[in-house]
């Protein structure tokens, strides 16, 4: 207990005067030892989560006398999130020190391969596992064989809410969705359609962006309807056909949304018809490529997920529950981001992975 408290004495010995209790009894609530009530342990974590208290896993890491296996199921396709995901987890794998060995497991994209994979590591005793769901119905039973026994699962960027997993943490894929359609309602005054470019609608992240769109579309915008969803499947050809057909349609819709950041092949084949004068884009996420069509107007804004901050999150939760058994939240909802071009300045250097570390701010 002593070298806990020297770890992080002014943490423990803070928590413990709030409340009124022991440093002892601090100790065991932070590290899920016996002797201490559920209702005592649920103040003391509470308490700490208040004071954004982390005990020092590094610290603790040293009882464990080996190092932490964590596998990463991420997909192929969309480099320009899923590498920022990425980075961000490797960012909080440094910061914990020598103690976790991450193997990096990739699949082509969500829907072709993500389930084979993890099915694959049922019984490779990794310590964690963190991976971005495709459709819940067939990821539910594989999460819920890896919970089985007893390998915790953080889902990332998506989730799969019903399989048993430790935690989720994702951007707050409704208000992404709402906020697109309040900027439709500000910026297109007459009637006319909408139309929204997705990911595969299995996907709980892409539903429920879209979800939120309609709502919002509905009850703020009822001059403007939205045209039948399409998906593309986070496939770069299934992205240009989705653009294509879009074009062809008799009348263009006046707005676009695209909920995934799939899309560049959408921008580029609406960029090689000349459509951009004419429809209005709202895109997501943030990398160089993007960077250009914000800036000449050809786009009026992108909704940021913050996937650096979604992987170092994710991977902060999971050492916090292996090493110091302190059980995250179960859903981590973060703020999208609204970007325009005129605070484009404020979130450009964001668009490279080295400099995302500051998007907490």
């Amino acid at each position: 207990m002593k070298k806990e408290e020297s770890s992080n004495p002014a943490g423990i010995k803070e928590i413990a005067r709030l409340l009124g209790i022991s440093i002892g009894t601090v100790d065991r609530a932070l590290h899920a030892r016996p002797g201490i009530s559920p209702k005592t342990r649920a103040r003391v974590l509470k308490k700490a989560a208040e004071l954004k208290y982390t005990p020092n896993t590094a610290a603790r890491s040293l009882k464990l006398n080996r190092r932490l296996r964590i596998a990463v199921h991420l997909p192929r396709q969309i480099t320009s999130f899923f590498d920022q995901l990425r980075d961000g987890i490797r960012a909080a794998a440094r910061n914990a020190g020598s103690i976790v060995e991450l193997e990096f497991r990739t699949y082509p994209y969500i829907g072709k391969g993500d389930v084979e994979l993890l099915e694959a590591d049922i019984g490779r005793q990794y310590d964690g596992v963190i991976t971005t769901p495709g459709n819940p119905a067939r990821f539910d039973p594989v999460i819920r064989r890896l919970v089985a026994q007893g390998t915790p699962v953080i889902c990332v960027a998506s989730d799969a809410p019903g399989s048993g997993r430790l935690a989720s943490v994702t951007v707050d894929a409704g208000v992404s969705g709402s906020i697109a359609a309040e900027l439709f309602a500000r910026t297109l005054q007459r009637p006319g359609s909408v139309a929204a470019i997705t990911g595969d609608l299995g996907t709980l992240d892409h539903a429920e962006k879209l979800q939120g769109f309609a709502a919002t579309l509905a009850s703020m915008v009822p001059h403007l309807s939205l045209l039948p969803a399409f998906e593309t499947q986070d496939r770069p050809a299934d992205a240009t056909h989705a653009a294509i057909a879009l074009l062809r349609l008799n009348p263009r819709p006046a707005g676009i949304y695209i909920n995934t950041a799939n899309s560049l092949p959408v921008l580029r084949a609406l960029e090689k018809r000349n459509a951009l004068d004419e429809i209005q884009v709202i895109a997501t996420d943030l990398f160089p490529e993007l960077v250009s069509f914000l800036e000449s107007g050809k786009i009026l804004a992108t909704l940021y997920q913050r996937p650096f901050t979604q992987g170092k999150t994710a991977l902060e939760a999971l050492l916090r529950y292996l090493l110091d058994g302190i059980a995250p939240q179960t859903s981590t909802r973060l703020a999208p981001h609204i970007i325009l071009r005129s605070n484009l300045p404020l979130f450009a250097d964001r668009a490279t992975p080295a400099h995302e570390a500051n998007d907490r701010a």
